[in-house]
């Protein structure tokens, strides 16, 4: 029954052989570097069709197919492709990455091997400030003066945490015990191997301007480095779809007709009630993420903010 189907060769991208191990910087010491990876833009229409060969005779038609599935978030055929990264990248912004489940990952051991000898360090002017708004961001960075301060400090703390390590190791103590006051700026490494849906995910959220810098240059280096070369269709689709739209509630298509139409104090009315509009002492209007949200869709679109 063998015979009956044709011999088939591994799918290799030719843009993306270009680039097999090499290293593109991130940060000041770290990596991302592809060492191999299964599938193709053609996997995935494919993979959709359940058919082995070319798929049809029209790429046009195979792009179409593409973009439908990732824009109606047909996921399934995405995972049928894979890609495994090496990464070098400081333990902090590893502890983010690795909360994305849905991976293989090997990571480098301290308890077998010393540690890597790199730290992350910020330069003067790169010390960012709490935000004010968001809890878990940044905005803004002190001046170069101050922030000369704090990173002679983290010089200092460097230089010291790694002599500690040091001697802790030449004087025979265990590797998984010596490595305990490491800093979170050390650097580890990764092989980190994953299928495309869920890699897009990833870039997704790691790319967005809410991720913390230090994960978006990865994220980046990744996106723009190896996946647009790997499945340049998907690619496009992908910021097409989710990097460059938006989603819409049914309270915010509700409320878009409503300023369409010059409604705004049937909308003003209707947002107070949901408790989008309340106003502080001082008449300024409080915080309400799902308001500051739809504010920014509708400056996208250059509509009117009712309550502004």
């Amino acid at each position: 029954m063998a015979d009956k189907f044709e011999m088939l060769e591994s799918t290799r991208v030719e843009a993306l052989d270009k680039i097999l191990g090499k290293p593109f910087k991130v940060l000041d010491d770290g990596f991302v570097r592809v060492i191999d990876y299964m599938g193709s833009d053609q996997s995935v229409v494919q993979s959709a069709r359940v058919s082995y060969g070319s798929g049809t005779k029209h790429v046009r038609q195979d792009v179409g197919l593409l973009r439908y599935l990732l824009r109606h978030h047909h996921t399934t055929p995405f995972e049928m492709c894979e890609i495994k990264l090496h990464v070098r990248v400081p333990m902090d912004c590893w502890r983010q990455w690795i909360r994305h489940r849905t991976a293989n990952v090997n990571e480098y051991s301290t308890r077998y091997s010393i540690a890597i000898d790199a730290v992350q360090s910020t330069a003067p002017d790169s010390w960012r400030l709490q935000s004010t708004s968001n809890m878990q961001g940044s905005s803004g960075c002190l001046d170069v003066k101050t922030g000369k301060i704090f990173t002679d400090d983290e010089n200092k703390l460097h230089d010291l945490s790694r002599k500690i390590y040091n001697k802790r190791i030449e004087a025979g103590i265990a590797r998984e015990q010596a490595r305990k006051d490491l800093p979170l700026s050390t650097y580890t490494e990764a092989y980190w191997k994953v299928d495309l849906h869920n890699l897009l995910h990833f870039l997704a959220l790691r790319i967005d301007s809410h991720a913390q810098l230090e994960i978006r240059e990865y994220a980046k280096a990744i996106g723009y480095e190896i996946v647009k070369r790997w499945v340049p269709i998907s690619w496009e689709a992908f910021e097409d779809y989710r990097m460059e739209s938006m989603q819409l509630s049914r309270m915010e298509v509700k409320f878009m007709k409503l300023i369409n139409t010059g409604k705004f104090d049937q909308v003003i009315k209707e947002t107070e009630n949901i408790g989008w509009i309340e106003r502080n002492v001082s008449g300024s209007l409080k915080k309400n993420l799902e308001r500051i949200e739809f504010e920014s869709k509708l400056k996208k679109f250059g509509m009117k903010v009712p309550w502004k």
